[in-house]
C-alpha cells in the first residue's frame, strides 16, 4: 500500500478509532455504575457512528478510511478471534455437542424462514438468523462480508439483537424459578438462547456455579459453529454470484485463517496464556470496525426496517428457547 493510500485511509481510521474509544469509555462507566456492561461497547460504537453520520454528515475524505476500518480490520479481528477457540471441547461434550449442532441448524433454517415470511430481504434475514442461532454480534459481523450485506442491514440486525439480548438476560433468571429448573438444565437453556458470552455469565451467575460452567460450555459450542456456517454461506453466495464458483469468493481468506488459528490453538502452537490478549485485541479491532460501520449508515434507513427485524428476532429467540427446552427434557438428562 502506497504512502498516498495510507494518508487517504488515516482520517477515516482516526475518526472510527475515536468513536471506538468513546464506546469503550461508556462500557467502562456502565461497569463502574452497575457492576457489568449491560450493553456492549460494540453496540454503542454502531449507535454513535450512525448518529454522527445522520446528524453531522461524513466528509468525502473520511470515506476511504471508514471503508478500510469496516472491512479489513473486521476480517483481521475474526482471524485473531480464532486463536482463542480450541476444538478440544468437542471431544469432551459428547451428546450435548450433537444437540447444540442440531439446534443451531434447525434454528438457522427456522429463523431465516421467519425473517423472509415477515418480509425481510434475503441478506437481512440471513444476518438475523445467524445472530440468533449462533453467537449474536460475532456471527452477524462474520457473515456480513461473505454474503455482501449492506451496512444498513448489519447495523439494523446488531442493534435489535442487542436490545433483545438485554431483555433475555433480565428475564431468563426469573424463568429458572418459575420452571423449577436444575442448575445444569438452566445452564443449557441460557447457553443456547443468550447471545454474547458476557451476557451468558450475567444470566447464569445469579443461579449458581454449575449453571455458569454449563452455560459457558454450551455457548462455546455455539461459537464453534461459526466457521462451518460462514463456510456454507460462502458456498451459497458463490453459487448465486455471476462470477461462478470462485474458491476465494465461496471461502473468504479470513474464514480459512480463522479455522487455521483454531487449529493452532488446539495443538498448542498458540498457548492458553495468550487467550485474554487475543480476545482483547480482537474486541478492540471489532469495535473500531463497528464504529466505521455505523459511520456508513443513515439511521432513517435502519429504523425503517426496525419493526420487522425486532419481530423476526423475537420469534427466532423463542424458537431457540424451545429447542433448548427440548434438548434438556428429551435428549440430555
Amino acid at each position: 500500500m502506497s504512502a498516498r493510500s495510507h494518508a487517504g485511509i488515516l482520517p477515516g481510521l482516526v475518526l472510527s478509532s475515536a468513536i471506538a474509544f468513546l464506546s469503550f469509555a461508556i462500557e467502562r462507566l456502565e461497569t463502574a455504575l452497575m457492576g457489568r456492561p449491560w450493553i456492549d461497547g460494540l453496540v454503542f460504537a454502531i449507535l454513535i457512528g450512525t448518529a454522527f453520520h445522520t446528524f453531522v454528515g461524513i466528509n468525502p475524505r473520511y470515506k476511504a478510511g471508514i471503508h478500510f476500518s469496516s472491512k479489513l480490520l473486521l476480517e483481521i479481528a475474526i482471524v485473531i478471534l480464532g486463536g482463542s477457540i480450541s476444538f478440544a471441547v468437542l471431544g469432551e461434550a459428547g451428546l450435548l455437542f450433537g444437540a447444540v449442532v442440531a439446534a443451531v441448524i434447525i434454528g438457522l433454517a427456522t429463523s431465516y424462514l421467519i425473517g423472509r415470511a415477515l418480509g425481510l430481504p434475503d441478506r437481512l434475514a440471513t444476518l438475523v438468523a445467524c445472530g440468533n442461532s449462533i453467537c449474536g454480534n460475532s456471527a452477524i459481523v462474520a457473515a456480513a462480508p461473505v454474503i455482501e450485506a449492506e451496512s444498513e442491514d448489519v447495523a439494523s440486525s446488531i442493534a435489535f439483537t442487542a436490545a433483545l439480548g438485554v431483555i433475555v438476560v433480565l428475564v431468563l433468571p426469573l424463568a429458572q424459578g418459575w420452571l423449577n429448573l436444575s442448575q445444569q438444565h438452566y445452564g443449557v437453556i441460557a447457553g443456547m438462547t443468550v447471545y454474547a458470552v458476557p451476557q451468558v455469565l450475567a444470566a447464569t451467575v445469579p443461579v449458581g456455579a454449575i449453571s455458569v460452567q454449563t452455560g459457558a460450555l454450551v455457548k462455546l459450542m455455539r461459537v464453534l459453529m461459526l466457521g462451518p456456517v460462514v463456510f456454507l454461506l460462502g458456498i451459497k453466495a458463490g453459487r448465486k454470484g455471476s462470477g461462478g464458483l470462485s474458491f476465494t469468493h465461496m471461502v473468504p481468506w479470513f474464514i480459512i485463517c480463522f479455522l487455521l488459528a483454531m487449529a493452532a490453538r488446539s495443538i498448542g502452537v498458540i498457548p492458553d496464556g495468550l487467550e485474554p490478549a487475543i480476545k482483547e485485541i480482537s474486541t478492540i479491532l471489532t469495535i473500531i470496525s463497528m464504529a466505521a460501520l455505523g459511520l456508513s449508515v443513515d439511521i432513517r434507513t435502519v429504523l425503517a426496517s426496525g419493526g420487522k427485524v425486532l419481530a423476526a428476532g423475537t420469534l427466532s429467540l423463542l424458537v431457540m428457547a424451545g429447542l433448548s427446552w427440548l434438548a434438556v427434557t428429551l435428549l440430555l438428562f
